[in-house]
């Protein structure tokens, strides 16, 4: 089997593993079992009815938005258990939940197997999801807050496509009472969530290559993880075949571990000359291609 149609198998099951609790979603509940303080390795609404766990973005930013609050009151907490968690999931495997786990990202691939006209994303968009991750998932929470001194989770609020889609939309077409109370907040998280629609159907996993703020994280441990790509460039030919196979636009045989390979992997399964591979506990020298001189 190529593992192209092996990550669709792990895609689905995941989505069904992480989101299992079904029949909330004809209630318009949320769960709140103890799992839930647990943070999942993808970015899966917490108040999406099915969720058995965490975002771990959404869980960080609470985390700093109440941290003002809790050093008020004397208590030294600081989320050290998500940036932990984080850590782990991102020294192990690096990006590769974006690829193999995260619902979201099988979402829009399916949406860009629409017909349609396909446009590329300039490589420089990849750069506004740092500005992202700083300002909506880090300062905002940590300076926009009340009197009190909390804050509130502003990337969930503001822009968060999947959370719209995971749970707002659900929760509101379940339960009347909500309906009631939306208001102008709702409806620019709609406008978001369609926007990026339009552009999936357009282009191949945009927010994960322009806003995502957990594969941001994870990608800078791709580099440094346990699992690692390799190129063997005495059996590379340069012949551009895993350029074109992969999602994110990047060169697989130049740069191998960059923060924004998803590690999907459809570069290894495009390779005709096996110059590409994969290991885990293992490190390989670096043995770059040769340039072609014309």
């Amino acid at each position: 089997m190529k593992i192209l149609k092996k990550r669709k198998w792990f895609q689905s099951f995941s989505a069904l593993l992480f989101n299992p609790n079904i029949p909330l979603f004809f209630k318009g509940a949320v769960y709140k079992g103890q799992t839930k303080g647990i943070c999942v390795p993808i970015l899966n609404c917490y108040s999406c009815p099915a969720a058995l766990g965490a975002c771990p973005i959404g869980a960080l930013q609470n985390s700093l938005a109440n941290l003002r609050f809790n050093l008020s009151l004397g208590l030294n907490q600081f989320g050290l258990y998500i940036i932990g968690s984080l850590s782990v999931v991102g020294s192990l495997i690096g990006r590769l939940p974006c690829g193999w786990l995260c619902p979201f990202g099988l979402i829009q691939e399916l949406l860009y197997k629409i017909p349609s006209p396909k446009l590329k994303i300039p490589g420089y968009f990849r750069y506004f999801r740092y500005g992202v991750l700083v300002v909506f998932v880090i300062l905002m929470p940590l300076i926009l807050v009340d009197s009190a001194g909390l804050g509130q989770t502003w990337f969930c609020k503001l822009i968060c496509p999947a959370g719209t889609l995971e749970a707002g939309i659900p929760l509101l077409a379940a339960n009347p009472a909500l309906r009631s109370q939306v208001g102008l907040l709702f409806a620019w998280k709609f406008i978001v969530l369609a926007a990026f629609f339009i552009w999936m159907v357009l282009s191949l996993r945009p927010f994960c290559r322009t806003t995502c703020p957990l594969g941001t994280i994870l990608g800078f441990f791709n580099k440094v993880s346990l699992f690692q790509m390799h190129v063997d460039g005495d059996k590379c030919t340069q012949c551009g075949l895993c350029t074109q196979a992969c999602p994110v636009g990047l060169e697989p045989h130049e740069t191998p571990n960059s923060p924004d390979c998803i590690r999907c992997l459809k570069c290894i399964d495009t390779c005709t000359y096996g110059a590409l591979d994969i290991s885990f506990l293992k490190k390989y020298p670096v043995n770059r291609p040769k340039k072609i001189r014309i």
